[in-house]
């Protein structure tokens, strides 16, 4: 769950350097071996769960015997589970961790989400996790390097007081692995740039640990409160997001739901901070790819408990393959029928724009996920063969079915080139749409190649060039030069030079059939 407070990003991060460089000196100086020592009670045992162990084991037991058997195409890295009272949200985490065979990994870094409590960064408990049956190891070696390898990573235990993100996953954790090693750590910022941060330096401890294989744990439970109508919708688009192994892309998936309006959804992703965190970390240990291994919310899982104000909750594994491929782009997998839908969505807002009617929004959420997701498109429009305007964005900033249409219609009346469509030239114009994926920054022209979009950005000035720019201009040099001159306003040989940024891209484009001529 995020949560926001009136200072800075910058002095927040600063408050808390300090804070912490002060609480580990006191540490060491003051108390030494205490934080070896330290041991946090179980602090939902009997509301989240059974609080007697032999009832406790048990429920555990029947959650796992009952998910499948999952077949990962690779080598476990990390799981994503969601965090509820078990009555709820066990059988959906079961299936993540009926994929946590004994034996493969001997400790554990669970990161949970913070409720209770600002965290910049990620709040460590600097002790052992206690449950009904005694408390979880705690590898003091491990949790320094964590401390010293940033300071958004501190020693925290009053954030874990009363939080019940990781202690409701140790039962599971206990029944498959036993009583291994375990770090707990909290997190709920909304910064992306400081929970990457946070995976980042959770890889590099992990992967700095030669004596201990480690598992990686993300709790965080999915959509807050939406209609059981609605949940679906949310949880399914950012699950879609979370398969493109992308932090940047997820995270914008989960903030662009929260910002729509949809009734009673307070978040769209719960632990969005450590999900990203655990995503970074993953990718950073060798993972290629995600496995949607179980989704559910409170309604499916306990009908007593209503569907008016659901909560949801996913399993998915981070999978590190035998023979490493690039995550699916799930706009890359346009069907027929969605390909159909988007012309038809284009085709009304163009003829709304040249016949001078108000705009009316797509209607969200769609049934198909796959029009929620953030989009960047460019919408063309064609008269007899030649171009009739085209106008477009480079960032997904809003979903695809909005982008589509809001495109189409700027590309009829804002496209500079070209006066505004009229309504007698609606039947000879056609339309084309690109879908784009995500840029990726190259380090320079030798790893541009055919077919690709291209965007060229140097001294505050930049260009782009769709991939069917290549029909037109099929010699490299030309593309690149011509790139520059004429879309960036650039000296025709930009792109040689060391510090013009280049970015490339991949589209899927497809258009209407073309239109009779009268």
């Amino acid at each position: 769950m995020n949560v926001y407070d009136d200072l800075s990003r910058t002095r927040l991060r600063k408050h808390f350097a300090v804070i912490n460089f002060l609480f580990q000196l006191l540490l060491v100086a003051s108390m030494p071996g205490a934080a070896a020592e330290l041991t946090r009670a179980p602090a939902v045992a009997g509301t989240f769960y059974p609080a007697e162990p032999a009832k406790l084991e048990a429920l555990v037991k029947k959650d796992l015997s009952a998910a499948p058997e999952p077949k990962l195409a690779g080598k476990l890295v990390a799981i994503l589970v969601p965090h509820a009272g078990l009555e709820f949200s066990g059988p959906t985490a079961a299936r993540a961790f009926k994929a946590v065979k004994r034996g493969d990994f001997d400790e554990a870094i669970v990161v949970g989400t913070g409720h209770y409590k600002l965290i910049p960064g990620a709040a460590l408990y600097p002790g052992r996790y206690g449950t009904p049956e005694g408390p979880f190891p705690y590898d003091k070696e491990l949790a320094a390097k964590l401390l010293k390898a940033t300071p958004l990573i501190a020693a925290d235990p009053e954030a874990h007081a009363r939080e019940h993100s990781i202690e409701v996953e140790l039962p599971f954790i206990q029944e498959r692995l036993g009583k291994i090693p375990l770090l707990g750590l909290l997190m709920n910022t909304d910064d992306l740039g400081a929970a990457e941060a946070v995976g980042a330096a959770i890889a590099k401890a992990v992967a700095s640990s030669k004596r201990r294989r480690i598992l990686l744990v993300a709790s965080s439970d999915q959509s807050h409160y939406p209609p059981a109508s609605f949940d679906d919708a949310v949880d399914e688009t950012t699950l879609k997001a979370l398969e493109t192994l992308r932090p940047d892309y997820f995270w914008m998936a989960s903030d662009l739901w929260t910002r729509r309006g949809v009734p009673n959804l307070a978040v769209a992703y719960c632990g969005q901070a450590a999900v990203a965190a655990v995503m970074r970390a993953a990718l950073d240990l060798g993972a290629d790819h995600a496995e949607i291994l179980g989704h559910a919310n409170s309604y499916t899982a306990l009908p007593a408990a209503g569907a008016q104000r659901v909560v949801g909750y996913a399993a998915a594994a981070f999978v590190k393959s035998a023979k490493p491929s690039p995550p699916p782009w799930p706009l890359a997998r346009l069907n027929a029928k969605e390909k159909a839908a988007l012309l038809r969505a284009a085709r009304e807002s163009l003829e709304r724009q040249a016949r001078g009617e108000e705009a009316q929004a797509p209607k969200l959420p769609s049934d198909d996920p796959i029009f929620n997701l953030p989009a960047a498109s460019f919408v063309t429009l064609t008269e007899k063969g030649a171009l009739r305007g085209c106008i477009g964005s480079i960032e997904p900033r809003e979903p695809l079915l909005d982008s589509v249409a809001r495109n189409a219609a700027l590309a009829a009346a804002r496209d500079p080139r070209f006066p505004s469509v009229r309504p007698s030239e609606l039947s000879r114009v056609g339309i084309e749409i690109s879908v784009l994926s995500l840029p990726r920054r190259v380090p320079g022209a030798a790893q541009v190649r055919q077919g690709d979009g291209v965007i060229l950005e140097a001294g505050g000035d930049s260009g782009v060039f769709l991939p069917q720019v290549w029909e037109k201009l099929p010699q490299k040099e030309a593309f690149l030069g011509e790139l520059c001159a004429e879309k960036a306003g650039l000296p025709r040989n930009c792109w040689k030079d060391p510090k013009t940024r280049i970015e490339v891209f991949s589209v899927v484009s497809f258009s209407e059939p073309k239109p009779a001529t009268p």
